[in-house]
């Protein structure tokens, strides 16, 4: 009885705090690492389109639409029915997409302890061109920049960024790049032949 007034308790406290707390969707997913116990409980599990979980001993749990913080207590709850003081770790798994200069753009499976150069280097890492300095995160229509070459230096984890699941990263290009500057010099090259090309005309 005591166990269901404290769950009570916590879900409101939650619930008071939603809009600060990351709510996972279809897609997402949760790791878990189960210590110190030989059942194969460790391992990701992502949410299907019905809002359900499926965990080991646990069966579906309702996931979609609801916060981390939630979650955890609930499948902490539960576990601790099967075994006595589990250590458990459970982390979010957000679905990022992250283009512009990286050399492989896409949709990738991150948590909130990795780092910023952790997401980089699964795209295969920076083009030559890109600029590191100003990274732009699209969230809803609204735009985010960072600094990604201070973050990246100051080893700062995703979390830390306030990265969420949906985020679209764009890394963007060097305004005065190698690339840049040879289709600037073809240009005025063109421009300095047609030049040449009207005053030998004009003669």
């Amino acid at each position: 009885m005591n166990k269901i007034y404290l769950f009570l308790f916590f879900m409101i406290i939650v619930c008071s705090y939603n809009d600060l707390a990351q709510t996972l969707q279809p897609g997402d997913g949760i790791k878990i690492i189960l210590y110190h116990q030989a059942d194969s409980i460790s391992g990701d599990y992502y949410i299907q389109e019905d809002g359900y979980i499926s965990l080991p001993f646990l069966g579906k749990i309702k996931a979609a639409d609801r916060n981390i913080d939630s979650i955890k207590f609930e499948i902490n709850s539960k576990y601790s029915n099967l075994y006595k003081n589990p250590e458990l770790t459970i982390l979010a798994i957000m679905r990022i997409n992250i283009f512009g200069e990286v050399r492989n753009p896409g949709f990738y499976y991150v948590t909130g302890t990795d780092k910023l150069s952790d997401i980089i280097a699964k795209a295969g890492g920076t083009t030559a061109d890109a600029d590191l300095g100003d990274i732009n995160i699209t969230r809803q229509n609204k735009e985010i920049e960072i600094n990604g070459e201070k973050a990246i230096q100051n080893g700062s984890k995703l979390d830390d960024i306030g990265l969420q699941s949906g985020d679209q990263i764009y890394v963007t290009r060097k305004w005065f790049s190698g690339t840049t500057q040879t289709v600037l010099l073809s240009t005025m090259g063109v421009i300095a032949s047609v030049v040449i090309a009207l005053i030998y005309y004009h003669k």
